[in-house]
């Protein structure tokens, strides 16, 4: 086993530090949730914590990790009636984003099933991660299917398995600590409320602590065990504070006037629920403990909003997490008076240090008192677009060459579903209709390669008239190779949605691009909830771009629209291509993926030569290769000329209006796209 990076070494990173120092101390905070860039040592500190938590006393031979001194009565391996326990360190039990259902929650041990004719129960990693902490790396890339297990697991304390006969209950209580880069996309609310606190980290600016990383990292790769020996005093000392702080914590007071504070900025600032005021009060607690401190002050209790609040205040995916510091604090007096000790914070670092500038949660401190929230999913209403006509002279005040200011979006609105036809064989979703490995159960086939669903009563049943001529003997089932069945399920998959969304002066002169932008953000929502990828192209004067590439990250496609300009001529053709050369690329890089091409345009073609002819020409490729599309027709007025139609037709799909897209009219537009583009 290799040595693992001490804790003391890190550095910087306060914020982070303190955040599972807080979970060391209290277990009962709920966990936390590490948000930063890559290579800010984030998966490096939560390994580190695990050789500073306290050891765990076990029931002996138990592989649910029971305690005897109040061991579980419905352990699968017990009763453990008066077991004397045996010391172990605390697990750190790492859950692959890859995992399957099957490795998280446990399953029937289908050898001894088929060999020795019982039913015998295999453990899974939330039985490993009892008592102990449960890491995901990436967390936001986790499977739908293994969220709502890990969800479960994590509201009632126990681990629910009914399934192929085999009915157990185990439990599974730990803390819960998940690591995530926000450009690879956001995490689902339901988990994201799981998680106690959150942390936003990022690399320092400051050079001479730069140079000191790096250092220190290289001693490290030259000789961990040296490096480590280094930092055994340090480890220590900090290890005895944690105990130090977990003996004091069930003597640290909770004051009335306390509680009233937690509940007044809880609910001024509008979070969902109860369970904010309950990780508030755990944290402000943990903190007191942490400082050596016996009750619980104002100071406590807005650090521990700074941690537990922010990221339970997003509404939406386009909201980054963040609090408004000048109304905490106005909240904080307003409900209990003046906090006394003022920007002094209760000794925050492991190392007696600040906590990163005393914004805690990686929130720094505001200035001029203005919200940490990001912009309005509409850009706010600072920026007004010009709306001089297409080809008109510069004016004072715009961009040169035509391009007129980005034009704030309007209000996004709830969207019925876009779906691909068919049945597909994508990564997991909420979109369409496909092939997976997790879903209801269909039916079972013979396996191609190698198995890796058995559908059981399938498999019992192919084998079973074949026992007497196998001369069983005994309870177990003579199965051979033939016999297995693969289970055939199906569920959802999540698909790449691409825009292609004119930018050109014919939207902006007729004052649509506001609600164009709207529109696009509202799909954007729905494409965040049904866990697609985006992507999207803009073309606008002469030629196509590619604003953002396929992503799971939906805010940063929403970010790209917020500050997307228009401007001059319509090259529709350039977009739809630049869109196939786009589609292209994804079916080799991940064939599985189904793209779904959403046009949003008012048809007009212009610039160069035969414009009309060759977006026509751009259509049929699309369609000549399968591709379900949709096209927002962004026309308005009285007088319509029906070209976004027309090029729906060229596309093989389906022409919806703005207005439309509102309307229950939009459920199953994309149907039959593919029928369609091999009939015309």
């Amino acid at each position: 086993m290799s040595t693992p990076y001490p804790f003391t070494a890190i550095v910087g990173q306060d914020d982070l530090r303190l955040g599972l120092l807080l979970n060391a101390v209290s277990p009962a905070v709920g966990g936390v949730l590490v948000r930063g860039e890559k290579g800010t040592a984030k998966s490096t500190a939560v390994r580190a914590l695990a050789a500073l938590m306290p050891e765990v006393s076990v029931v002996p031979g138990c592989r649910f990790s029971c305690d005897p001194a109040s061991p579980d009565p419905a352990c699968p391996d017990g009763p453990h009636a008066d077991a004397a326990g045996v010391p172990r360190p605390a697990r750190t039990v790492e859950l692959p984003v890859g995992a399957s259902e099957d490795r998280l929650v446990g399953a029937l041990d289908i050898e001894r099933a088929l060999s020795e004719g019982v039913k015998a129960f295999e453990p899974g990693l939330l039985a490993d991660a009892h008592r102990g902490i449960l890491y995901v790396d990436e967390v936001n890339l986790l499977h739908d299917h293994l969220v709502d297990l890990l969800l479960d697991a994590a509201a009632m304390g126990a681990s629910y398995v009914e399934r192929e006969g085999v009915s157990v209950r185990h439990a599974a209580r730990f803390l819960l600590v998940g690591t995530m880069n926000p450009e690879e996309g956001e995490l689902r609310p339901q988990l994201l409320d799981r998680f106690g606190l959150t942390v936003e980290v990022s690399a320092s600016r400051d050079t001479d602590e730069r140079v000191e990383v790096v250092r220190r990292r290289l001693a490290y790769d030259d000789d961990p065990e040296g490096f480590a020996a280094r930092w055994a005093e340090e480890e220590g000392a900090l290890r005895e504070r944690i105990a130090a702080a977990r003996a004091l914590l069930p003597r640290v007071v909770l004051g009335d006037g306390v509680l009233r504070q937690i509940a007044a900025t809880c609910a001024a600032f509008e979070v969902d629920g109860m369970r904010a005021d309950i990780v508030m009060a755990r944290t402000a607690t943990a903190l007191a403990a942490w400082a050596g401190r016996e009750e619980v002050t104002a100071d406590d209790v807005r650090q521990a909003a700074l941690l537990a609040l922010p990221h339970r205040r997003r509404r939406n995916p386009f909201d980054a997490p963040g609090l408004d510091e000048d109304k905490l604090d106005q909240t904080l007096d307003e409900a209990g008076g003046d906090r006394g000790q003022d920007d002094e914070d209760p000794d925050p670092g492991p190392d007696g240090g600040g906590d990163g500038g005393g914004g805690g949660g990686g929130v720094p401190p505001q200035a001029d008192g203005e919200d940490r929230t990001p912009p309005r999913a509409d850009g706010g209403a600072d920026d007004t677009p010009s709306h001089a006509p297409e080809g008109a002279p510069d004016a004072p005040g715009r961009p040169a060459g035509g391009e007129q200011r980005p034009v704030a979006a309007a209000e996004p609105f709830r969207t019925k579903t876009l779906s691909v036809p068919g049945l597909g064989e994508g990564a997991a979703g909420r979109r369409s209709r496909a092939r997976t490995e997790h879903g209801r159960t269909t039916g079972s086939r013979r396996p191609e390669g190698a198995l890796t669903k058995l559908h059981l009563a399938a498999t019992v049943r192919a084998a079973a008239p074949h026992q007497r001529a196998r001369g069983r003997v005994g309870r177990g089932l003579v199965v051979r190779r033939d016999d297995l069945r693969q289970a055939t399920r199906e569920g959802r998959e999540g698909n790449l949605v691409l825009f292609v969304v004119d930018a050109s002066g014919s939207m902006a002169a007729r004052q649509r691009m506001s609600a164009v932008k709207g529109a696009v953000l509202s799909l954007l929502l729905d494409a965040y909830q049904r866990r697609d990828k985006v992507g999207l192209v803009t073309f606008r004067g002469r030629e196509a771009e590619v604003a953002l590439p396929p992503t799971s990250s939906v805010d940063a496609a929403a970010a790209r629209l917020e500050s997307l300009p228009t401007g001059g001529r319509t090259p529709l053709a350039a977009g739809l291509l630049k869109a196939h050369d786009v589609l292209r690329v994804e079916r080799l890089r991940d064939p599985s993926r189904r793209p779904l091409l959403v046009v949003v345009t008012d048809g007009r073609a212009t610039g160069g030569p035969e414009p009309v002819a060759l977006a026509g020409r751009a259509g049929r490729l699309h369609r000549s290769e399968g591709t379900a599309s949709v096209v927002v027709d962004c026309e308005t007025g009285y007088v319509r000329l029906g070209l976004a139609g027309e090029l729906a037709r060229e596309l093989g799909g389906t022409a919806v209006t703005l207005d439309e897209l509102r309307a229950d009219a939009i459920a199953g537009l994309v149907k039959d796209v593919t029928a369609a583009g091999r009939a015309a």
